[in-house]
């Protein structure tokens, strides 16, 4: 009624409960014609008017977006005090859907308080921030209020938001792709007359490149029409053009307001698994078939040289490294070059220093070994370079050397030398910048000794009344600097040449080991390329997002900022694929792409504009992701981390299988991969934690054993994944509290992150209200229950609980497949189902 409620605003109300307050009154009077809203303001405890504002519900209702601005006026209504904005919301049910307002005084009724709003509210929680209103976006929020074990009452705020960087990270990634592979194709043009059977070889690497560039520029193109939602719907994994962008990828974060305790945010990004579902897993996933595609590629003859992806990847980083350096050593020359035309000691000293410094570098980027067994294999690739009389293989496994005419695959420590090739050659064109450079030291630490002698005599020459010949000091000074720039300049030139010529040979001989890798079952190598580019680019987006809002709620933490410094930051999956049928594709994509972000490196730059977007730099093998920070951000930043150290992150992922099909992998199907995973994974989480120890300080380490035993959990999860017990989610609680208190990422994967995925979040929520804000023990399935009042459809009980495995997205859907259960009692019966199925399936479709 509407005295009790003006009691309500008399004596109970506060600043914080304002905006609740405000809906209770327009839930409760919502058939009144006018509805005078009135607010008060209270602090210490003393209460004062603060304005009034009147409208019509009928206006409400009836208006297009169901929003009013109002305007608070003073109690004579003579001035203006502020501005209310009143919109309409969708209240929660109760399990029979007869009221809107939900109590807990009533038995069987499922929480205490739950709305939910989809208007775009604090996208961050407790502060609306512009920057994360950028990443994220279309927020759905539902508030709820449970008892704890004291009789209070908790406040939880529960919200999902799609990210934009679904779409933004893929094409970032894909115009790099595209990028790298136009370089690439160049350089093989460049790599100079070869053999017949080389130059074959490399017009039909290039078709095919040449089309693969082709179809990454398309896709491009298409995501660029891309308008509308900012995530792809399960419904979409199929689809071609969409391939690069991950399935749901959302934030889900809960904020718990406690009456005793500090208040905590808890966030969990849900994507699906990164999978290549447009190009199917009829012969498996990456997993499988990088191992097939390597086995095959090492013990099959074929007309190739063979090198390792160890060395492949080598060649690769040099290139990049050759890429980099020659351009910043020709920077720091010419600026040494300008030093010595405005003779300035200081500055020529800088100057050559860091010339030194770039120099030693790009030198010491060609010591491997593989540069110059590149370079004899490709000698023999050129027209003439026929081998002679086979010598003694070298010790080295690095070596190796193609013949002319097609032969057999070579391993590099099974092919001779070749009689004509010089190698001392190679030795004699890199050793000559180093010479280059030692030369300029020379030159320039004897300048400025003739410059200190100068000035010395020069101080001695004056008359006795003190004056100088000005003429003559000018004269001498303007010859100084032309003598500087003139005996400075011959050697700069020289060390250019002498790079020019390293570079030039390098890059062809490392060009010729990538030729070897794509003349190797070329089709098949570029389509393990393009599905290995999908799964990578739809797990680089959620990585993305989730460290960007991970940096944003922990900015403040000094704690974290240093451990993100010094050791990296821990990103743990929570994957719950079955070991069965597509999905043991679908883990082996995601178990490979996962790994590949140990590729990722995160540097943290000042945003010099309002784009706030992340932008990739790198290629395949090394990427950095440039995240940008508001200037008043980003100065909370430490010193070393505002000066662009790169940033590492340590994926590792843990997969239980937990719905029926799990239950087939376990009783008749091999859960070795899963097995294997799990295992792979935890020695990462174990180096990762050696490391934290090792580099944290040991006051925060001492602390922090204190209040966690890590060790104890480690223990703990290393059983867990040794004993063999079917369905164990005790793997993945423990997974998850390990992450949490590393102040890691967490992500929880399915499928297509629906049903599966909202039932662990929403058991994973419960579970923390429960062990870290004291959730009344009886309220426990009720707040699971109310959490999921929106996930599925109909009421759900405890057998949808991910811990039972029976999950409703996998349960079959035609009348014909009966329970599993009944038929595993005969392995007959078993198979008598499945023919009989079959045949019903076949006359269906036909």
């Amino acid at each position: 009624s509407k005295r009790q409620i003006f009691s309500y605003l008399k004596h109970k109300v506060a600043l914080r409960d304002l905006r609740s307050l405000i809906r209770i009154i327009v839930l409760v009077n919502i058939e009144v014609y006018h509805l005078l809203l009135s607010f008060l303001i209270g602090k210490n405890c003393s209460l004062s008017f603060l304005g009034y504002a009147s409208f019509k519900v009928g206006e409400l209702l009836k208006s297009k977006e169901q929003l009013l601005s109002l305007s608070l006026r003073t109690s004579d209504g003579g001035r203006v005090v502020g501005t209310i904005e009143v919109r309409v919301l969708k209240m929660g049910e109760i399990e029979d859907g007869d009221t809107d307002h939900i109590t807990t005084d009533v038995q069987g009724q499922k929480c205490a308080l739950v709305y939910e709003c989809t208007a775009p509210e604090s996208v961050s929680g407790k502060d609306n921030s512009p920057f994360l209103s950028t990443v994220l976006k279309n927020p759905v929020c539902k508030l709820y209020r449970f008892p704890t074990s004291d009789n209070k009452w908790m406040r939880i705020r529960e919200q999902m938001s799609e990210s934009i960087l679904s779409f933004h990270i893929p094409k970032e990634l894909i115009s790099l792709h595209i990028k790298e592979d136009l370089c690439r194709n160049q350089e093989l043009k460049e790599l100079g007359e070869l053999s017949p059977h080389w130059d074959n070889l490399r017009k039909s690497v290039l078709t095919h490149c040449d089309q693969m560039v082709t179809m990454y520029q398309d896709i491009l193109t298409e995501l660029s029409k891309e308008t509308g939602s900012s995530f792809k719907s399960s419904s979409s994994k199929g689809e071609k053009t969409l391939e690069f962008v991950p399935i749901n990828l959302h934030l889900q974060r809960m904020h718990v307001h406690s009456p005793q305790l500090k208040d905590a945010l808890y966030d969990v990004i849900t994507v699906g698994a990164p999978a290549a579902h447009f190009q199917g897993f009829k012969n498996g996933g990456l997993r499988k078939l990088l191992h097939r595609f390597e086995t095959e590629r090492r013990n099959t003859g074929y007309q190739f040289i063979y090198y390792s992806p160890e060395n492949t990847a080598k060649a690769k980083e040099v290139l990049s490294n050759i890429n980099q350096l020659q351009p910043l050593v020709a920077t720091h020359a010419d600026l040494l070059l300008n030093s010595a035309s405005q003779h300035s000691p200081d500055s020529l000293k800088n100057s050559l220093k860091m010339l030194s410094e770039k120099t030693e570098l790009f030198v010491h980027a060609f010591k491997d070994q593989l540069v110059r067994s590149a370079l004899l294999a490709l000698y023999t690739a050129r027209p003439g370079g026929i081998l002679k009389k086979s010598t003694s293989p070298k010790d080295s496994a690095e070596e190796s050397s193609p013949q002319d005419q097609p032969p057999p695959m070579r391993r590099q420590d099974s092919i001779p030398h070749h009689s004509d090739y010089d190698e001392e050659e190679w030795d004699r064109v890199w050793a000559n910048v180093g010479k280059s450079l030692n030369c300029i030291i020379a030159a320039v630490d004897k300048l400025i000794e003739r410059d200190c002698s100068s000035e010395e005599g020069a101080g001695g020459g004056r008359s006795k009344d003190g004056e100088k010949d000005l003429s003559l000091e000018d004269s001498t000074a303007s010859h100084t600097r032309e003598d500087w720039y003139e005996q400075l300049q011959p050697l700069i030139l020289t060390l250019k040449e002498c790079m020019g010529e390293v570079v030039s040979r390098a890059k062809q001989s490392l060009t010729f080991v990538l030729l070897q890798e794509l003349a190797y079952s070329l089709p098949q190598c570029l389509m393990l390329t393009l599905r290995r580019d999908i799964v990578f680019s739809q797990a680089l987006a959620g990585l993305v997002c989730g460290f960007i809002i991970k940096l944003h709620t922990s900015l403040r933490d000094p704690d974290f900022l240093q451990q993100l410094g010094s050791v990296g930051l821990m990103v743990q999956y929570e994957g719950l694929l079955s070991t069965y049928s597509d999905e043991i594709g679908m883990l082996e994509d995601m178990a490979v792409g996962i790994s590949d972000l140990k590729k990722v490196a995160f540097k943290i730059i000042e945003a010099k504009s309002n784009d706030v977007l992340p932008v990739i730099t790198g290629r395949r093998e090394h990427y950095v992701v440039e995240v940008k920070l508001p200037a008043t951000m980003f100065e909370l930043l430490p010193l070393q981390i505002k000066e662009g150290q790169l940033l590492h992150v340590y994926p590792v992922l843990f997969n239980v299988g937990i719905n029926e099909q799990q239950t087939l992998a376990e009783r008749f199907g091999d859960v070795s991969l899963q097995e294997s995973i799990n295992q792979e994974n935890f020695e990462l989480v174990k180096e990762y934690y050696s490391t934290f120890l090792e580099k944290m300080p040991p006051d925060y380490i001492s602390h922090f054993q204190e209040q966690n035993d890590l060790q104890g959990l480690l223990d703990n999860l290393h059983q867990n994944i040794q004993v063999k017990k079917r369905k164990n989610v005790e793997i993945m609680w423990l997974a998850a509290t390990i992450c949490r208190k590393l102040n890691g990422i967490r992500f929880t994967c399915c499928k297509s992150a629906k049903d599966r995925t909202s039932m662990s979040v929403t058991l994973e929520q419960c579970s923390i209200l429960r062990d870290e804000h004291q959730l009344h023990k009886d309220f426990f399935i009720r707040a699971l229950d109310c959490m999921r009042s929106r996930q599925t459809q109909g009421a759900l009980n405890e057998s949808d609980d991910p811990e039972t495995g029976c999950l409703t997205d996998n349960k079959p859907t035609s009348r014909h497949f009966y329970p599993v259960a009944l038929l595993l009692v005969s392995s007959h019966l078993l198979v008598v189902w499945l023919i009989l199925s079959l045949a019903l399936l076949l006359a269906k479709y036909q």
